[in-house]
């Protein structure tokens, strides 16, 4: 079965999330991702986090479907071969700060005379331009500047920051849209784009409405825990049994459900709670009520009787219970890679959506440094004296 992506060639020249997690997700439907490194400064990708027998974990997820090679971008032999890869490729994914493919003369100018199809993605902090251009940034700067620290976390503490690369992820899914929106339109016109994407911008969009909101009303969202402004009971809370679970009831007839199986009916007629803000106004009282129902019933008896009620509800899991529960067991959403050369059987997330005709698969997982290197070569027409010429010089 041929998978959608099939033909299309992408270059991924960017480190660390967001660039190279855009390519990945290509990846995953068929794209061919070379991902091109230093020859002495891999992508740190592949130090971050824990390791086995030497082999980072996150770069097993990272690096999926991505062949490697080395290649020194500042050198003379590094540029003339990355603008022969360019030729042949539909997409180049960079995140260098702005000026450093220009300083190497491998900019938009170059690039597209090599190859007027080509798509640059070019994935910053800050975008190409404006006063902050120049700075270094990672997602943690976009997470505080964005307005999410701002929101996060109860209201008598701190802001809080995510203890995962949120802003990194999301930024690397809108790049993965924007590239294929800017395939889509050279399908129309012959000719390809750049694409300039600031990592503080997409996790500003799925921030929802904050910006109309001041604008139109001078309204600020504040810090409200588990609690949220817009509807209650919202919460977590603790079972009999030590656990904890999430309810959610941004529907009033779910909050209907929820009330009178926790037995308080009489709340429903209140005329606050009509609203979603009116029983935002009255979490104290909705949250006593809900609390105090499931602090006397097990994790497992709580999610019965919701599921009986009709009203949503879901356990607090770690990883450890989503490896094993059974709505993601059913969906495959995580999957084995039963021979992966380095770590044999190992487990991972599956590709990000199901398609019915033409699905994703993981080929492989991330692969080791430099690994296929000489079979790229060879296969862009280099000579052996020219890929030793190659070695000789660094660039490899």
């Amino acid at each position: 079965m041929t998978a959608p992506l099939t033909g299309l060639r992408v270059l991924d020249i960017a480190t660390l999330f967001a660039g190279p997690l855009a390519a990945t997700l290509l990846g995953d439907f068929g794209a061919e991702v070379i991902k091109v490194e230093h020859p002495a400064r891999p992508d740190p990708s592949r130090g971050h986090g824990p390791a086995r027998n030497g082999v980072g974990l996150w770069w097993k997820l990272l690096g999926r479907n991505k062949r490697t090679m080395t290649l020194d971008l500042s050198k003379p032999g590094g540029r003339t071969t990355l603008l022969r890869l360019a030729a042949s490729a539909d997409v180049v994914i960079e995140n260098f700060r702005p000026g450093t493919l220009e300083k190497w003369a491998l900019g938009w100018d170059e690039l597209s005379a090599a190859n007027p199809r080509l798509v640059l993605a070019r994935v910053t902090a800050f975008g190409q331009f404006g006063p902050y251009a120049n700075r270094p940034g990672f997602g943690t700067l976009a997470e505080a500047m964005s307005g999410f620290a701002a929101i996060t976390g109860e209201p008598d503490a701190p802001p809080t920051l995510p203890p995962f690369g949120l802003a990194d992820s999301i930024a690397g899914l809108a790049t993965a849209y924007a590239v294929m929106t800017a395939l889509a339109a050279r399908d129309r016109t012959g000719t390809g784009q750049v694409v300039d994407m600031a990592i503080i911008e997409p996790i500003l969009t799925v921030l929802g409405p904050q910006p109309i909101w001041y604008d139109q009303l001078g309204h600020l969202q504040r810090r409200t825990g588990n609690r949220s402004q817009n509807n209650a009971p919202r919460n977590t809370y603790r079972t009999a049994d030590g656990s904890w679970v999430a309810v959610s009831t941004s529907a009033r007839s779910v909050a209907e459900r929820v009330m009178r199986l926790v037995g308080r009916p009489e709340v429903v007629d209140e005329p606050w709670f009509a609203t979603g803000a009116g029983r935002a106004g009255h979490a104290d009282v909705l949250d006593d009520a809900v609390g105090g129902w499931i602090a006397r019933r097990t994790r497992a008896e709580v999610l019965k009787a919701f599921e009986q009620a009709e009203a949503a509800v879901a356990p607090i899991q770690d990883v450890r219970d989503v490896m094993t529960d059974p709505q993601y067991t059913a969906l495959n959403t995580i999957t084995t890679i039963p021979d992966d050369p380095e770590l044999g059987r190992l487990r991972m997330q599956n590709v990000l959506f199901r398609l019915s005709a033409t699905p994703g698969v993981i080929r492989w997982a991330g692969r080791p440094h430099g690994a296929d290197t000489v079979a790229i070569l060879t296969e862009l027409g280099l000579t052996r004296p020219e890929i030793a010429a190659l070695e000789a010089e660094g660039v490899l």
